[in-house]
């Protein structure tokens, strides 16, 4: 989006915020809205498609059956999970890709509406989309920037283990699994103008953080 405004163009900047699983990408996307950014997280825009009443939710349940509910209706996120990432034979593949042909393309238009309205207020704004499944969902293109947050695999698996609350080992099995389905990041860091690395202290982090923003701030105003 670009506006005219007395004689000098400003331009809303989108940015995708990625990276592989328990990466850190929540903590650098605090970080820069700290910094003044706008943010808006996919996981919570995919939940808010998945209440009763939506289509998502409906599709959801056509395709995965009720036993993914909770006794109020709402979809129980943890057996959603496990029908998505686990096979129901050897000779079956998870059905992860099934899941996200429903719901990403709510979520893709859900994300284009929010910066859209983010540059009707704030012209000059940077709007920041965090998404797991960027590249993965085929939407990078719906970005100016990309900022890939990377960190060491080990680190992952603490992460996740502290996050869920779950020993080390489970840790590791479910990161696994769902890396699995993910780009490495490798190939993340190949489709970035910026990578935040991670996996040192948070004022590290923060640093990193302050230097993307300060380039992306310069791009936004032209």
């Amino acid at each position: 989006m670009v506006k005219r405004f007395g004689g000098y163009e400003a331009a809303l900047l989108k940015m995708g915020l990625t990276g592989g699983i328990a990466s850190g990408k929540s903590v650098v996307g605090e970080m820069f809205v700290a910094l003044g950014a706008h943010l808006i997280q996919a996981d919570a825009i995919a939940h808010q498609l998945m209440q009763p009443g939506e289509a998502v939710h409906q599709e959801v349940i056509r395709h995965f059956g009720s036993a993914i509910l909770n006794l109020d209706g709402t979809v129980n996120r943890a057996r959603l999970a496990e029908a998505a990432f686990s096979a129901s034979s050897e000779n079956e593949s998870p059905r992860i890709e099934e899941l996200n042909q429903i719901v990403h393309p709510a979520v893709i238009k859900r994300q284009d509406e929010w910066m859209e309205e983010v540059g009707r207020k704030d012209p000059k704004a940077i709007a920041i989309v965090e998404a797991a499944l960027i590249l993965e969902a085929g939407a990078a293109k719906r970005f100016d920037k990309l900022v890939v947050v990377t960190c060491r695999p080990e680190q992952r698996i603490r992460r996740w283990a502290s996050r869920l609350g779950v020993d080390e080992e489970t840790a590791r099995r479910e990161v696994g699994r769902r890396m699995a389905a993910q780009l490495p990041d490798e190939d993340k860091i190949k489709a970035a103008q910026f990578v935040i690395d991670n996996s040192g202290s948070l004022d590290r982090t923060r640093q990193q953080v302050t230097k993307v923003y300060a380039e992306l701030k310069r791009a936004a105003e032209g």
